[in-house]
């Protein structure tokens, strides 16, 4: 009787038994209020799709954000002709990606001007080598020029505005250049001939 007694006295209000319950009751509340609130603050599992940014100015959506939450952050720039500078040429996440709200979009924008770069050595390589290299360095082939000699579709010579050009020499992407390509002397009704090449 004395012991049922002293645990009911324990756990009556004011008790120290009571105290510790109600700690304990409410450090469970404050922890499940505390997941509740954080899963609705992150919107926990919730995924969107992901909208097209492409052709926007890269600095409002920078300044501004979207009403989705991402954080916009530019990591590259690639000049394409035609393009307003500034503009997204692509993203990171693609368009029509599952994501979730608040998370980084990595931007390609358009530079106002190309890039420059050396001049590639093409001299001594195949017609075929040198037009995938001129290709992947972002410059044009116009034209190819062929001229008798014993080394057939090799390049003998690269040709810029007119002039030949060496190799390290500093040219803006997107500039013409020509070829002077080997042919057998055989094959040519003339001493030289020009092709336009295809573009």
């Amino acid at each position: 009787m004395g012991k049922t007694t002293s645990i009911k006295g324990k756990l009556s209000p004011g008790g120290v038994g009571f105290n510790i319950l109600m700690a304990i009751a409410v450090t469970i509340v404050i922890f499940i209020l505390t997941i509740l609130f954080l899963r609705l603050f992150t919107r926990h599992g919730q995924e969107i799709e992901m909208p097209s940014y492409q052709g926007q100015l890269a600095e409002e959506l920078t300044q501004n954000g979207a009403k989705e939450g991402f954080v916009f952050v530019v990591n590259d720039e690639l000049y394409e002709n035609g393009a307003t500078p500034g503009t997204v040429l692509k993203q990171n996440p693609l368009p029509g990606e599952k994501v979730k709200h608040g998370r980084k979009v990595y931007l390609t924008v358009a530079a106002s001007e190309p890039p420059t770069i050396n001049m590639l050595e093409l001299r001594d390589l195949s017609f075929r080598q040198a037009e995938i290299m001129i290709e992947s360095q972002g410059l044009v082939l116009e034209r190819t020029i062929e001229k008798p000699s014993p080394y057939e579709n090799v390049v003998l010579e690269v040709l810029y505005r007119g002039h030949s050009i060496a190799a390290g020499t500093p040219i803006k992407q997107g500039e013409k250049i020509t070829l002077v390509v080997g042919k057998d002397v055989g094959e040519l009704p003339d001493s030289t001939q020009t092709s336009e090449n295809p573009l």
